[in-house]
C-alpha cells in the first residue's frame, strides 16, 4: 500500500457565540426600530389600507392584520434566536440562512430576497408618485416615480447614517398624520360618487386582498438587513424588531375602526387618499404618505444592496459579478450594488402598478420568512451544543411559522407558490453544482448526524438476507495508482451500500495532522471522479496488519464493511503474508474479492462479464449477486452477464441449461445461462477459450479452512497460473455469516 497524496485540510472556524458588531455602529432605535417601523407604516397603510377595509370589512381586516402579524411575529422569534446565537454580519436574512442551512440554501433564498427588496423600492416610490399625483393631478406619475427613485438611491449612496437620520424627521411626519387622522371627522355621504355597480366590480376576494396587504408587515427585514451596520446586532435585532412589530400591530388594529366609522365602503374602495378626506388636517396625511413611502424606499434601497454584497462576498454570484461585493468608505457602502438595485427599481417603476408589484413581493418575502423559521426550528430541534442562543424559542414555534408561511402562500395563489418554489430550487441546484466552498459550518451536518444516529440505533444487529446491502472496504493504497479497484467497488455499491476507500501508511512516517490531510486529499479526488464514499487512512507496521486491523475495528454497528476488495500482489516474497491476510479476513466473516487486474486491458469496453458457476451453494449465490449488482450499475449497464457452467458430454447439456434457466428465473438476476460441453477438454482450456474475449471474469475461491495454511497458499498460486492471460479476473470468497441463497430467492 502506498501513501495517498497529501492535501491541506480546510476546517471551518468555530462558531461564534459572542455576538459583536461594528465599532461605533448604529444602535437599536436608529438601526432597527426606526427603519422597520417606517417600512411597516408605509405605502400600503396610506394608499391601500382603506381599499383593504372596503373589500373585506372591519372583521376581515382585523383577521388579515392579525394573521399577517402572527407570521411576522413567529419569524421575528426565529430571527431573534438566530441573531443571539451567531455574529450577524452584512446580508441580514441571507447571512442567517446561509450560516444555518448552508450557502446553497442561503443563496437560493438570498437571490430572490434581493430581487424582492429591489422591487420594494419601486413599490414605495410608485406609491409616493401616486400620492403626489393625487394632490397635484397635473404631474406625471411615471416621471415623479423615476425622479424619486433616483433621489432615494443618491441618498443611500451618500451614507447609511445620513439616510437613517433623515428617517427621524419622517417619523415625526407620520406621527403627525396619525394624530390628524385620529382627530378627524366622518365623510359627508352626499360626497360619495361611487355607484352600487362600481362597488360590486371593485371588490376582491379575501386572499387577493391579503396578498396586497402582507408587504406592509414585512418591514422587519429593513432592520435585519442593516445587520452589518449595527454596533450590537445580537441585542439590537431582537429588541428593535419586536418593538416595531408591536407598535405596527397596534396602529394597524386601530386604523380600521377609524376608517369604518369615518367613510363608506364605496369611498374606501375607490379613493386611495380617503384618509386625507377624513383627517383633521388633510395635508398632514400627504406629509405622512410622502414621508412613509420615501422612508420605506430608503430602507429597501439600503437593504437590497447589502444582501447583494454578502452574496458576492460568499462567492454565490458568478465571478463576473464579484465586484458587487466591494464597499466604499468607513460604512462599507455597497455603491455598485446600489446602482444595480436602482436599475431594477427603475424598470419596475416604469410598470407602475402597486397591485401588480405587491403580490410578487408577498411570495418572495413569505419564502424568506419560511426558510428563516425552518433554520431556527432545525437548529433548536437538533440540540447541537454549538447552538446556544440567548433568546430561546421552542422548535415547534419556529416550524409553526414555516407552516404558516407555506399555507398562506398556497391560499393566496398555488401556482405562484409553485413558481416561487421552482425559482428557489433552480437557484439551489445551480449553486450546488458549482461546488461552493464555505469557510463556515452549517446545520446540515447536524441534520445528517441526527438522522444517522436514529437509523443506526434502529438497524437490527442480526443479519437479515432480505435487507442485505453490499458494504465494500477497498484496500486501494494510493487511489491514483489503483483506481480500477475503486471504480469496480463503486459499481457494486452505487446507491445500494457503503463504500470505504482505505489506505495503510507506516506508523512512524506520518503525523495525525498529515493523515487527516491525506484523507481530505482522497475525498477530493473521489469527488472529482464522481464517487461517493468514506475514506480511512490507517497507520500500521505493514499493509497486511493494517488491513486486518481495519476489518477488526472499522465500522459502526450494523454498518461495518461486509466485503473487502483487495488487489492481487505480484511480489512473490509477499505471497505467504498475503494469503494469511485473506484467511484472516475470511475468518473475520467478511466476503473477500481479490482483483487480478489485467493492466493492459483494464475492464475493456465493459460489455461482457463471465461468471464461472458451480451452483447456489458456497460462493455461487454471491457470484450471482455481484453479477447482478455490476450489471445494474451505471458503468456496466447493459453488459451481457453470462452464468457459465461445464458439463462432461452433450447428453447433459439440455438438462443443465433448463436447470440454469430455472435458477435465473427464480433469482431474477437477468444473467444469461451458458452451458459448455467439455468433450474431453480440460477446464483450463475451456476457461481460456470462452472468456478470453470478455471484459471481466468472476470465479469462486475454495474455503481456506478446508485446505490448511500451506494448502491455501498452493491453491492461490494454482488459481493465478490457471488465469494467466485472461481479462481482469475477480476471485470471490464468501465469508459473511449469511445465507446468500436467501438473498437471491427471498421466500421462494
Amino acid at each position: 500500500m502506498i501513501d495517498a497524496r497529501s492535501s491541506s485540510a480546510h476546517a471551518p472556524p468555530p462558531r461564534a457565540t459572542v455576538v459583536a458588531g461594528r465599532e461605533g455602529g448604529l444602535g437599536t432605535f436608529g438601526g432597527v426600530f426606526t427603519p422597520s417601523l417606517l417600512t411597516i407604516l408605509g405605502v400600503i397603510m396610506y394608499l391601500r389600507f382603506g381599499w383593504v377595509v372596503g373589500n373585506v370589512g372591519l372583521v376581515g381586516t382585523l383577521v388579515i392584520v392579525t394573521l399577517s402579524t402572527s407570521i411576522t411575529f413567529l419569524t421575528g422569534l426565529s430571527i431573534a434566536a438566530i441573531a443571539t446565537d451567531q455574529r450577524v454580519r452584512t446580508g441580514g436574512a441571507y447571512y442567517m440562512i446561509s450560516r444555518s442551512l448552508g450557502i446553497e440554501t442561503g443563496g437560493a433564498v438570498g437571490i430572490p430576497l434581493f430581487l424582492a427588496q429591489a422591487l420594494s423600492v419601486a413599490l414605495y416610490t410608485v406609491g409616493f408618485a401616486e400620492a403626489v399625483v393625487g394632490a397635484f393631478p397635473s404631474f406625471d406619475a411615471r416621471f415623479v416615480g423615476i425622479v424619486t427613485t433616483v433621489a432615494v438611491a443618491a441618498l443611500a449612496l451618500v451614507s447609511a447614517r445620513v439616510a437613517i437620520r433623515s428617517q427621524y424627521i419622517i417619523m415625526g411626519a407620520i406621527a403627525l398624520s396619525l394624530i390628524s387622522l385620529a382627530l378627524g371627522a366622518p365623510l359627508d355621504p352626499a360626497n360619495t360618487e361611487a355607484t352600487a355597480a362600481t362597488l360590486t366590480e371593485a371588490r376582491e376576494p379575501f386572499w387577493a386582498v391579503f396578498a396586497v396587504f402582507f408587504p406592509a408587515v414585512t418591514g422587519i427585514m429593513a432592520g435585519v438587513n442593516m445587520s452589518g451596520d449595527l454596533a450590537d446586532p445580537g441585542r439590537s435585532i431582537p429588541k428593535g424588531t419586536f418593538a416595531a412589530i408591536g407598535v405596527g400591530y397596534v396602529i394597524y388594529m386601530a386604523l380600521p375602526i377609524l376608517l369604518v366609522t369615518r367613510a363608506d365602503t364605496a369611498s374606501l374602495l375607490v379613493d386611495p387618499l380617503v384618509m386625507r378626506r377624513v383627517s383633521l388636517w388633510g395635508d398632514a396625511i400627504l406629509l405622512g404618505v410622502w414621508g412613509a413611502t420615501l422612508s420605506s424606499a430608503v430602507g429597501s434601497i439600503l437593504g437590497a444592496p447589502r444582501v447583494l454584497q454578502a452574496l458576492a462576498r460568499d462567492g454565490v454570484l458568478p465571478r463576473s459579478l464579484q465586484w458587487l461585493g466591494n464597499g466604499s468608505g468607513a460604512d462599507d457602502t455597497p455603491r455598485a450594488g446600489t446602482l444595480l438595485t436602482l436599475g431594477l427599481a427603475l424598470i419596475a417603476v416604469w410598470v407602475g402598478d402597486l397591485n401588480l408589484i405587491a403580490p410578487v413581493l408577498t411570495m418572495f418575502f413569505l419564502t424568506t420568512y419560511g426558510v428563516l423559521n425552518v433554520a431556527a426550528g432545525v437548529e433548536r430541534f437538533l440540540g447541537s451544543p454549538s447552538y446556544r442562543p440567548k433568546f430561546q424559542v421552542h422548535w415547534a414555534i419556529s416550524l409553526l411559522g414555516a407552516v404558516g408561511c407555506i399555507a398562506v402562500m398556497l391560499l393566496i395563489n398555488a401556482l405562484a407558490t409553485l413558481a416561487a418554489a421552482i425559482v428557489v430550487l433552480v437557484v439551489f441546484v445551480l449553486l450546488e453544482r458549482q461546488g461552493l466552498e464555505a469557510t463556515f459550518g452549517d446545520v446540515r451536518r447536524g441534520v445528517w448526524m441526527s438522522l444517522t444516529r436514529a437509523g443506526l440505533l434502529r438497524i437490527p444487529s442480526d443479519s437479515d438476507p432480505r435487507n442485505w446491502r453490499p458494504h465494500f472496504l477497498v484496500l486501494s493504497g494510493a487511489p491514483t495508482r489503483r483506481w480500477p479497484l475503486i471504480a469496480l467497488a463503486d459499481g457494486f455499491t452505487q446507491s445500494r451500500g457503503l463504500l470505504t476507500v482505505a489506505t495503510v501508511v507506516p506508523v512512524d512516517a506520518v503525523t495525525a495532522q498529515r493523515r487527516e490531510a491525506q484523507e481530505q486529499g482522497i475525498r477530493e479526488y473521489l469527488a472529482k471522479r464522481g464517487v461517493q464514499g468514506l475514506v480511512r487512512v490507517v497507520p500500521a507496521p505493514d499493509p497486511f496488519s493494517g488491513a486486518e486491523r481495519l476489518v477488526e475495528y472499522y465500522g459502526l454497528g450494523s454498518l461495518s464493511p461486509n466485503t473487502v476488495l483487495v488487489g492481487d500482489t505480484a511480489r512473490e516474497e509477499l505471497r505467504d503474508r498475503y494469503c494469511t491476510m485473506i484467511e484472516r479476513l475470511h475468518a473475520a466473516r467478511r466476503n473477500v474479492v481479490v482483483v487480478r487486474d489485467a493492466e493492459s486491458r483494464g475492464f475493456g469496453e465493459r460489455r461482457r462479464v463471465d461468471i464461472w458457476w458451480g451452483g447456489l451453494q458456497g460462493n455461487g449465490s454471491l457470484l450471482l449477486i455481484l453479477g447482478y449488482l455490476l450489471q445494474s450499475s451505471l458503468d456496466w449497464r447493459g453488459a451481457d452477464v453470462r452464468m457459465i457452467t461445464v458439463v462432461p458430454h452433450e447428453q447433459a447439456r439440455d438438462r443443465t441449461l433448463a436447470h440454469l434457466q430455472e435458477v435465473v428465473h427464480a433469482t431474477r438476476t437477468g444473467v444469461r445461462p451458458v452451458v459448455e460441453v467439455a468433450d474431453g477438454r480440460s477446464f483450463d482450456t475451456i476457461l481460456h477459450e470462452v472468456s478470453s474475449g470478455s471484459d471481466l471474469v468472476l470465479m469462486g475461491l475454495q474455503d481456506p479452512k478446508t485446505l490448511g495454511d500451506a494448502g491455501f497458499r498452493e491453491y492461490v498460486e494454482q488459481m493465478r497460473r490457471r488465469t494467466e492471460g485472461l481479462p481482469t479476473t475477480l476471485f470471490v470468497l464468501a465469508g459473511e455469516e449469511i445465507v446468500f441463497r436467501e438473498v437471491l430467492l427471498r421466500g421462494d
